[in-house]
């Protein structure tokens, strides 16, 4: 069995250096894909609840429940000092999402 010191690295940090110096003349070029960061955005909503609506173990979670149900995900929670406030999010609803009137389409059976 072989003791290893916690001085004795297994592997050198850095890689050994080439023979000759790469000025960056003989690297290969590559194509680096440009990928944009979505164009989501988003809509806030706050809740205001005391420390103690916070702890009893109710109030939190019936919060969080109602506000799931209308598409909102709790996004931060804000120190207020004696409150806390919770910070919710949802994505903006297009134009034709939000006018969204009449019956359900019927299922197949």
């Amino acid at each position: 069995m072989t003791i290893h010191a916690e001085e004795d690295p297994d592997e050198p940090d850095e890689p050994e250096s080439p023979s000759a110096p790469d000025n960056g003349a003989n690297a290969p070029t590559r194509m680096v894909p440009s990928v944009g960061l979505p164009s989501r955005e988003w809509e806030y909503s706050t809740h205001v609840l005391t420390l103690a609506q916070v702890t009893d173990g109710n109030t939190l979670v019936k919060v969080l429940k109602d506000s799931a149900g209308e598409g909102w995900e709790l996004a931060e929670i804000v120190d207020g000092g004696e409150k806390r406030v919770l910070l919710m999010r949802r994505p903006k609803r297009g134009q034709r999402e939000a006018r969204r009137v009449g019956f359900a389409p019927p299922t197949q059976t």
